[in-house]
């Protein structure tokens, strides 16, 4: 995680250091890509109900967000960022902080699922083994 607290930061349209309020949405999403200066592009999915089909529906949203210096997010990083004032034409959001890599994250998803399955077969086995009993009692 980066703490942007420890670097210097001059860019006045900072939301953490700078003058920029932070109002409205928050969300968490990925970079796609941070080639142009001080903007990124993030990608978050959101679901929509489709009341015709009562159904829902993943929809990709990409939207352009600013990338202070002092958060110098790269791509596939996860990042919190926050509703802003209009930062240029097609800019309103700004990153608020680094959460980590999306293979960092993978990584702990994968290893909590792990854990959890485990903990499941588990007590699958210990739930099989009681049944095993009380079946050999009568």
């Amino acid at each position: 995680m980066t703490s942007p607290q420890n670097v210097a930061c001059t860019d006045s349209k900072c939301a953490v250091h700078g003058h920029l309020k932070v109002r409205g949405n928050v969300f968490v999403g990925r970079i796609v890509s941070a080639k142009a200066a001080r903007t990124a592009v993030i990608e978050r999915t959101q679901t929509i109900y489709i009341p015709k089909y009562e159904r829902y529906k993943k929809v990709r949203v990409r939207q352009a967000v600013h990338n202070p210096e002092c958060m110098n997010a790269k791509e596939n990083d996860i990042v919190r960022v926050g509703e802003t004032r209009k930062i240029s034409k097609t800019k309103a959001f700004a990153v608020l902080e680094v959460l980590g890599s999306a293979k960092e994250i993978e990584r702990e998803d994968e290893v909590r699922h792990r854990r959890e399955r485990a903990k499941e077969s588990m007590r699958q086995s210990q739930k099989d083994a009681e049944m095993q009993k009380a079946g050999d009692h009568t």
